[in-house]
């Protein structure tokens, strides 16, 4: 059976999470209310807060410390695991102030893209991106303090409980049985992109993500989830911005998902010529005098250097062998973006040769695992041509 979960510290918030259960019940939705109170008090939930804790490596001990900071950071990792147990999750509402925010969004990030989330919290309002990642939470702004319930917190609360019943209550017919393709794309491999999507046609299904540091982990997420077959990962840019600093970074785990799940692999070196910033105030004053490409006026693009394209390229390599499933990754040696052509703002040859010399010496090629290197541009219509004959080489 699938069930609404209703989760938050029903030590200090009891009342709201009660009518939160009420309103979801009464919309015809069975419920399963979960504490995650960091202390051990017996509360009326049907999970309580020991059998949250016991989920725990270090056991219930572990949670229960008596410090609020790390008894709350120990709750949050037994929540999720607790949760990974469960196989009747439909959907799940949590209530809290920053630090419920802070304890119940990683079990909801940790839950597949499609179970339903929503998050009526006190901090929605402000940078949800650490609660938010690369799932689909929906953060519900509670107005009010959580602190009891008043003519506002009934109505907000009310909303997301009804809210919760209706995805709970509401199956979303599958409309795709075609294989699901991931690519990554940013405004300068667009041209690429669009021509690898026509290829490949009606045979599957594409999901393109825009390489903003955020959408490489979604398309990990799902790679992890089992949602996404095979990945066209054509532009990885957000590895510069990770190791230079910008403001679109990937995390250390950029190709981890890949390595996890030895799922089909085609890579490319898709917009490595630059770091992203903000507007032209937001540049760091170390980097005052490098080369800038000014995107929009809320971006400014910054011309990677042959040293940091080394560097760049040592990551992705050490990445790329950790990966034991069928991987190709191409390099276009006429450039790697829009920018990064004869005439435009990021040509130069060097750097780029850096970046190609560095991937190839340094990845373990075997059967499996090739880098092919390419005279065309990223841009061209024959490396999308590539692209799409490499994927139909690793699918075998």
């Amino acid at each position: 059976m699938a069930l609404a979960y209703v989760i938050g510290t029903f030590d200090t918030k009891g009342a709201e999470l009660h009518y939160a259960a009420e309103r979801v019940r009464a919309a015809g939705a069975e419920v399963v209310t979960v504490d995650v109170s960091t202390q051990r008090r017996g509360t009326a939930a049907d999970v309580s807060a020991e059998d949250v804790a016991a989920h725990h490596l270090g056991g219930v001990d572990a949670v229960f410390t008596g410090d609020r900071g790390t008894a709350v950071t120990a709750m949050a990792e037994a929540l999720q695991r607790f949760v990974a147990s469960r196989t009747d999750v439909a959907g799940v509402l949590g209530l809290g102030g920053s630090g419920g925010t802070a304890l119940i969004t990683p079990a909801m990030q940790a839950l597949p893209v499609g179970v339903g989330k929503i998050m009526v919290s006190t901090v929605a309002s402000g940078n949800v991106a650490p609660y938010v990642d690369a799932s689909d939470i929906a953060m519900w702004y509670s107005v009010t303090d959580v602190a009891g319930l008043n003519r506002i917190s009934r109505r907000v609360i009310g909303n997301a409980a009804h809210a919760l019943a209706g995805l709970v209550l509401n199956e979303i017919p599958d409309a795709e049985d075609r294989p699901a393709v991931g690519l990554t794309m940013f405004g300068v491999t667009t041209p690429c992109v669009t021509a690898v999507i026509e290829r490949l046609g009606d045979a599957v299904d594409p999901l393109v993500f825009h390489a903003t540091g955020t959408g490489g982990r979604a398309m990990e997420k799902l790679v992890d989830d089992g949602l996404v077959s095979s990945v066209l990962d054509i532009s990885t840019t957000e590895v510069c911005d990770l190791l230079v600093g910008g403001a679109m970074a990937a995390t250390d785990d950029r190709l981890g998902a890949i390595a996890r799940t030895h799922v089909p692999y085609v890579g490319s070196c898709g917009a490595l010529d630059m770091v992203n910033f903000g507007a032209p105030s937001t540049v760091p004053e170390q980097f005052a005098d490098r080369s800038f490409y000014e995107h929009n006026p809320q971006v400014t693009l910054m011309r990677t250097t042959r040293e940091e394209c080394v560097e760049i390229g040592r990551f992705l390599a050490r990445k790329l062998n950790a990966c034991d499933g069928p991987v190709r990754f191409l390099l276009p040696t006429a450039g790697v973006s829009a920018l990064d052509a004869p005439g435009q703002a990021f040509w130069d040859p060097e750097a780029d040769e850096a970046l190609f010399a560095t991937i190839e010496a340094e990845v373990k090629q075997t059967d499996q695992r090739r880098v092919v290197r390419l005279p065309h541009h990223v841009n061209d219509p024959e490396f999308a041509a590539a692209i799409v004959s490499s994927w139909q080489e690793v699918q075998r």
